[in-house]
């Protein structure tokens, strides 16, 4: 059965993804996400076998059909990475947490899709404007947290939903503090992101939201230093840093335990 349900889990996150692509390349604009797909080059109409996530864009070999032009790679990028992501949480929650309640594991799954999904759009957003929308950020806070709220009540985990609670306060501040200390160098979209990043890693316990904070900015220097090689960026060039906050969190959901537990042996300190 497990199988089965990563599988439609996959699938279900094709179909997202197509509509990520959507919020991509709307919303920092502030264009409606309801009108109807259209090639952003010649306003022709999508038609549905057209929007067919991966697929289309393989059989239409990345051209639009009505002006030829190139469709760019990140569209079957975003869908095919919104479907392993959607697989993986499938089964991260059915392999790793192992829901007794399946009411609940419905729940914890929709979480952290919608994490995930939401995820995917805000890094996509930020490499490309050097923006962390409300837009997206605000609504995922507010439903991630209805999510586990629901979750909590259901299982009657209301410790896990505390916990929650505290790492989405605990990481907000940390970050505010962080743009306090020095401005410019963490943004608005930053410090409320750092809430839903907070929220879903403080659910599962301290060792993930430490590792997860932690790993964000180690892997957000590694990123810096390689730019500063390769002489793509300088020392003021401004490098976004949700990516990496969201990369961080999916270490500390998938690793946040056994990193946190070798690094206390490592320093003599007994788990």
């Amino acid at each position: 059965m497990t199988p089965v349900l990563v599988v439609f889990a996959g699938l279900l996150g094709l179909v997202i993804g197509s509509f990520l692509n959507v919020v991509v390349a709307r919303v920092p604009v502030g264009a409606s996400l309801l009108p109807d797909s259209r090639c952003p080059r010649c306003e022709a109409a999508i038609r549905p076998w057209q929007n067919v996530p991966v697929v289309s864009w393989i059989a239409l070999r990345g051209r639009c059909a009505a002006c030829r032009e190139p469709i760019s790679r990140r569209y079957p990028l975003v869908e095919l990475g919104t479907g392993l992501a959607f697989a993986g949480v499938a089964a991260w929650v059915l392999l790793a947490l192992r829901p007794e309640n399946i009411v609940a594991g419905i729940l914890l799954f929709a979480a952290y899709a919608w994490f995930a999904a939401a995820g995917i759009a805000l890094a996509a957003i930020d490499l490309d404007t050097r923006r962390l929308p409300d837009a997206v950020v605000l609504p995922s806070l507010a439903v991630i947290a209805i999510l586990l709220a629901a979750a909590a009540l259901v299982d009657g985990d209301l410790a896990a939903l505390l916990r929650a609670a505290l790492g989405a306060v605990a990481l907000f501040f940390f970050y505010f503090l962080l743009s306090v200390v020095r401005p410019g160098g963490m943004g608005g979209g930053d410090v409320k992101l750092a809430a839903v990043v907070g929220l879903v890693l403080g659910w599962l316990g301290a060792g993930p939201l430490v590792v997860g904070a932690f790993a964000a900015f180690v892997v957000g220097g590694i990123v810096g230093i390689v730019l500063l090689a390769r002489g793509s960026a300088g020392r003021r060039t401004a490098i976004p840093f949700g990516p990496w906050m969201l990369l961080g969190a999916w270490i500390g959901i998938v690793a946040g335990d056994p990193l946190a537990a070798w690094y206390l042996r490592l320093i003599g300190v007994d788990a």
